[in-house]
């Protein structure tokens, strides 16, 4: 299943850009247990205001923004930490519980559990003695 839903979760599509930033595709890590998938997207300078999820049909978007982060009154003499927002899309198989997705952010980490469907979950089927 893993590998199923791993090609279906990959970068679809580029949307059209309102700020003037940079953006950049957050890298993720997807886990897998019996009940769920999970995403753990690594987004530095995000926080619960800042990050959108959105679930439109099958199609998971993430957005992030990052404010510039520049001192007040100050004008940058050197700088090696780009500054802008994040995006990622992911196309979702039938096989997730789109009604109970779970998303939380912390330090700058997202991280998402797609519970899977009750019809793909593993079953233990019971032996009966004849």
């Amino acid at each position: 299943m893993v590998e199923k839903d791993m090609q279906k979760m990959e970068n679809v599509s580029a949307t059209e850009r309102v700020r003037n930033v940079k953006t950049f595709v957050p890298r993720v890590d997807i886990f897998e247990n019996k009940d769920s998938l999970f995403l753990v997207a690594d987004m530095p300078g995000v926080d619960e205001k800042t990050v959108d999820i959105e679930l439109e049909k099958n199609v998971l978007t993430i957005n992030g923004r990052v404010e510039n982060g520049r001192i007040k009154d100050a004008t940058m003499m050197y700088s090696e930490y780009e500054i802008g927002d994040y995006e990622r899309v992911f196309t979702l198989s039938d096989e997730i519980d789109r009604d109970k997705i779970v998303a939380t952010v912390r330090n700058g980490v997202l991280r998402l559990e797609l519970p899977k469907a009750e019809k793909v979950k593993p079953k233990k089927i019971a032996i009966k003695a004849v």
